[in-house]
């Protein structure tokens, strides 16, 4: 077996974390994972194997997509804390647990109501920023309940929290873009 297709083998079959030389955790030094992207990159990166045989080229070429798909799971808040639940054998279920606290539900009605009137570029900033906000302190409680307590099941409730507010921001993002049109 060939350096590239053992480094394939163990990129194949390592979680996400190991991958890139982290410790398994919430809380992420972004910075550190970058360079630790950047540099399993370039070792694995195809252009690198243009001349190789099928075999090595092959390889390179998954590992490049594994490690694509591991880096954008880890850089995002959201995927990495629900694979940070898997990972920890819950049952993310997100696609079929919708349920979500009513004052919960109540306050994003009123903050869509406010989208909704928004009539300039300002209103927009406002919630931005309000939505901003929100979003960190969800990421904060996720890291206690993830990294401090190790309280997966309460973090879960959290981590749907937090995907509903991304999806709110995208469509922040689309009032800004039918604002500029």
């Amino acid at each position: 077996m060939s350096k590239t297709s053992a480094a394939a083998a163990k990129a194949l079959t390592s979680n996400h974390f190991e991958l890139f030389g982290l410790v398994p955790a919430f809380a992420l030094d972004v910075a550190r994972l970058e360079a630790a992207y950047r540099d399993i990159q370039s070792k694995v990166h195809p252009d690198r194997f243009a001349q190789a045989g099928d075999a090595e080229r092959r390889a390179s070429m998954q590992m490049t997509t594994r490690v694509n798909e591991a880096y954008r799971t880890l850089k995002s808040p959201v995927q990495r804390a629900k694979y940070l639940l898997e990972l920890n054998g819950v049952d993310v279920g997100f696609e079929t647990n919708t349920a979500m606290p009513r004052e919960f539900l109540i306050e994003q009605m009123a903050i869509r109501e406010k989208l909704e009137e928004a009539e300039s570029g300002s209103d927009l900033d406002s919630i931005s920023r309000a939505l901003s906000l929100e979003k960190r302190e969800l990421e904060i409680q996720i890291q206690e309940k993830i990294d401090g307590k190790h309280d997966f099941a309460a973090a879960s409730g959290l981590v749907r929290k937090l995907m509903f507010l991304e999806r709110f921001g995208e469509d922040i993002d689309a009032a800004y873009e039918a604002l500029d049109a």
